[in-house]
């Protein structure tokens, strides 16, 4: 088939390199050159960086106005894909390939309509997650739904380790929907089931409560982690809280009761008491500093008695 495909991020590489190896890509579109690093140096997005290696036409677009839309129009596309691209797509171009557009999104529709599904899943304890593959329509995320695909993840995958193993088995489930398609044996059905949704994450969705359970507050950590990432403050300093799992039953003979906040140390992790249980946390990165083993973080602030996590 000839196809257009929108995407920008890493998550979306592996089914343009999917697509491009079966059928004729006649462009992608993606956002344009972001800033990025502390000398904020304009950078390709992964999927411009990819197309370019493909040779690959690439159209950088911030949104799909009038001009791209014709530019898109012009290339006459059997179909279009999209996966992760951030931008909305909307009628004429919406219709204008010959089936429409179908789009890859990382969770199990209904559940997660939006721009974070594999976060927001990993911070409301889904035990199972997935991908959808399903027609574009201009309502978010509520397509009719030609294929999905569930992944059971280990207990301590974050959501960056979630994303990718996703965005490998969505390339595969992506494939398989454009050869249906091409063939004429597609089949999408409507949605089915309650309806959630997944907004994009703020530095706020970071924050720790540790007067919240140890199983959700590890929870959080997962989805928030790397990005936006999980932090807490002690002593008035903001600290990012890098790796991290449940806490061993061994804990310090003088830690004494490790209540919601309290903060003790063992020689290989810092334990910091939550509602029930306390969170072991391994690597952090204070405020202006780089990132550090959380023991020596630690060792290097304690002299101050009675501090605590959220403090």
């Amino acid at each position: 088939m000839r196809l257009v495909f929108a995407g920008t991020p890493d998550a979306a590489v592996p089914t343009l390199r999917r697509l491009a190896a079966e059928h004729e890509i006649a462009a992608v579109v993606t956002r344009p050159d972001a800033p990025l690093g502390r000398k904020r140096v304009h950078t390709p997005s992964p999927v411009a960086a990819a197309a370019d290696e493909l040779g690959l036409a690439v159209i950088k677009a911030a949104r799909l106005d009038d001009e791209v839309t014709e530019r898109i129009v012009a290339l006459g596309a059997d179909l279009g894909v999209i996966v992760a691209y951030g931008g909305l797509v909307r009628e004429p171009l919406l219709s204008t390939p010959t089936h429409g557009w179908i789009n890859l999104h990382f969770s199990l529709l209904p559940r997660w309509r939006g721009a974070a599904p594999v976060q927001r899943a990993l911070i409301a304890g889904d035990d199972v997650i997935g991908a959808s593959v399903f027609q574009l329509v201009p309502a978010l995320d509520a397509g009719d739904v030609y294929a999905t695909r569930t992944v059971v993840l280990p207990e301590n995958a974050t959501a960056d380790v979630a994303l990718a193993t996703l965005a490998a088995d969505g390339a595969a489930l992506t494939a398989e929907v454009v050869a249906d398609i091409s063939a004429g044996r597609a089949r999408a059905v409507p949605q089915e089931g309650e309806v959630t949704f997944a907004p994009k994450l703020t530095l706020d969705d970071g924050l720790v409560d540790w007067r919240q359970p140890l199983a959700d507050v590890y929870a959080r950590f997962r989805g928030v982690t790397p990005e936006p990432g999980a932090h807490t403050t002690v002593a008035g300093t903001r600290v990012k809280i890098l790796a991290a799992h449940p806490a061993d039953a061994e804990r310090p003979a003088d830690a004494g009761p490790m209540g919601p906040g309290v903060i003790a140390a063992t020689k290989r992790e810092v334990l910091i008491g939550t509602a029930d249980a306390p969170l072991a946390v391994t690597r952090v990165q204070p405020a202006g500093k780089g990132a550090m083993n959380a023991v020596d973080w630690w060792r290097g602030i304690r002299s101050s008695d009675g501090l605590r996590a959220g403090s």
